[in-house]
C-alpha cells in the first residue's frame, strides 16, 4: 500500500478534529479498574428503564435549594496522587471515638475501620486532603497497579497520619469490593469495616479526572450523590447505603443523561460538554448521600498547573443548568435490603 502523502495526512488530521474525534489522546489517558469493569462498561443503546424511573426524577425535582445536578470540583470531593517507589511510605493510625461519636454513630465499637491489607501507605509530602470535613484522600501507583483511598485523613501534631477509614485495592481489578471481608452488622455504617463511601464502592471510582478531561474523553461511568437515597436499599456495585428515604433511589442506581438531547441547547464548555457526553453513554452511579446532587471530579489541591477555572462550572451553569426531566433512572435488578439505619435515625432526632 502507497503511504500517505503528508498533505494526505494533514487532511485526515484536520477530518479529524472536525469531528471532535481525539484518538491518540483519548487512548493515552488510563482509567482505573479493569477494561471488563462495570465502572467502564458503556450503557447499551436502548436500557431498560425502571418503572419508578418517573417518581424518582419528579422526587429529584423537589431538591430544596432549586438545584439541578451539579460538579463538585472545588471542594466536598477526591484529591487522587500518583505515588512511586519513591514515595515516603508511612503508617496510618486508626481513629478511636470518643463517648459522643459512639453514641452519634450508634455504635459500641471503638474505632471506625481499616479494610483488610490496609497498613503503610505512600503519601507524597506535598499531598493534601480535601478541606472540607470529609477529608477524602486517595493515592495510587500506576506501576504496581494499588490504589488506596480514605475518609478523614488528617496529619497529627506529632507528624504522624490517622484516617478513619482506609481501603486499598488492585486498580487493575473489578472496582467492586468483597463483603465477606466486612463482616458487617445489618444497621451500622459501612464505615466501620473500610470503605469511604458510604454505598461501599470505591472512592476513585467513578471520579472525573482532569488528564482524561483535557485528552478529549471520558471512558468510564460518573459517581454522584443524592438527596434521596433509599433507606436500606441497595444495588450492584454498591455493598451498602446509608440512604434515609423510603421509597428513595437505592444507592448503586444508574442515572443516564438522556442520549437523544442536544447538549448545544445549555452553553456547555467544551470540558462540560465532554462530561455530559461520559452521562449519555456511560451514566452516572449513585455512591453517597448528600445535601443536593452533586456529581464528583477530582480534587486538585497539591496539583499545581492544574485547575477547573473556566473549564467545569459547579453550581452556576454547565451541567447544573440541565433540568432533572432530562435524565432517566436505569432498571434497577436485584435489589439488597440491608444497609445503615444511624443515618435516618439522625435526620429524624434533626
Amino acid at each position: 500500500m502507497r503511504k500517505l502523502t503528508d498533505l494526505k495526512l494533514l487532511i485526515l488530521i484536520i477530518i479529524a478534529i472536525a469531528n471532535n474525534y481525539e484518538p491518540v489522546k483519548s487512548q493515552q489517558t488510563k482509567r482505573f479498574f479493569s477494561d471488563t469493569s462495570f465502572w467502564n462498561q458503556p450503557l447499551p443503546q436502548n436500557p431498560e428503564i425502571d418503572p419508578n424511573s418517573s417518581r424518582w426524577i419528579i422526587m429529584l425535582k423537589q431538591e430544596p435549594t432549586g438545584e439541578n445536578f451539579g460538579i463538585s470540583c472545588n471542594k466536598w470531593t477526591v484529591p487522587v496522587y500518583e505515588v512511586d517507589s519513591s514515595t515516603p511510605v508511612y503508617e496510618i493510625k486508626k481513629h478511636y471515638l470518643t463517648k459522643g461519636e459512639k453514641l452519634n454513630w450508634a455504635t459500641i465499637r471503638n474505632f471506625f475501620g481499616h479494610g483488610p491489607g490496609f497498613d503503610k501507605v505512600p503519601v507524597p509530602v506535598a499531598a493534601s486532603p480535601d478541606p472540607e470535613n470529609d477529608a477524602h484522600f486517595a493515592v495510587v501507583d500506576r506501576t504496581h497497579k494499588i490504589g488506596w483511598d480514605m475518609w478523614a485523613f488528617r496529619k497529627l501534631p506529632d507528624g504522624s497520619f490517622e484516617s478513619k477509614t482506609g481501603m486499598t485495592y488492585p486498580l487493575d481489578g473489578p472496582g467492586v469490593y468483597n463483603t465477606e471481608s466486612y463482616n458487617i452488622i445489618d444497621g451500622e455504617s459501612v464505615h466501620f469495616h473500610g470503605p469511604s463511601r458510604a454505598a461501599g464502592v470505591p472512592i476513585i471510582a467513578g471520579l472525573i479526572m482532569y488528564d482524561e478531561v483535557m485528552a478529549g474523553e471520558i471512558r468510564h461511568k460518573l459517581s454522584c450523590a443524592t438527596r434521596y437515597g433509599a433507606f436500606q436499599e441497595f444495588v450492584y456495585p454498591a455493598t451498602w447505603t446509608d440512604g434515609t428515604v423510603d421509597g428513595g433511589i437505592p444507592e448503586g442506581a444508574v442515572i443516564q443523561l438522556d442520549p437523544t438531547l442536544d447538549l448545544s441547547r445549555f452553553g456547555l464548555t467544551w470540558e462540560e460538554t465532554i462530561v455530559a457526553k461520559a452521562l449519555q453513554r456511560y451514566g452516572m452511579v449513585v455512591v453517597d448521600m448528600a445535601e443536593g446532587q452533586p456529581i464528583y471530579a477530582e480534587g486538585l489541591w497539591g496539583h499545581s498547573g492544574k485547575s477547573w477555572k473556566g473549564k467545569l462550572r459547579e453550581w452556576d451553569g454547565g451541567i447544573n443548568s440541565i433540568p432533572y426531566d432530562c435524565y432517566r433512572i436505569l432498571k434497577i435488578k436485584n435489589s439488597v435490603y440491608r444497609g445503615d439505619a444511624k443515618s435516618k435515625k439522625k435526620l429524624l432526632q434533626h
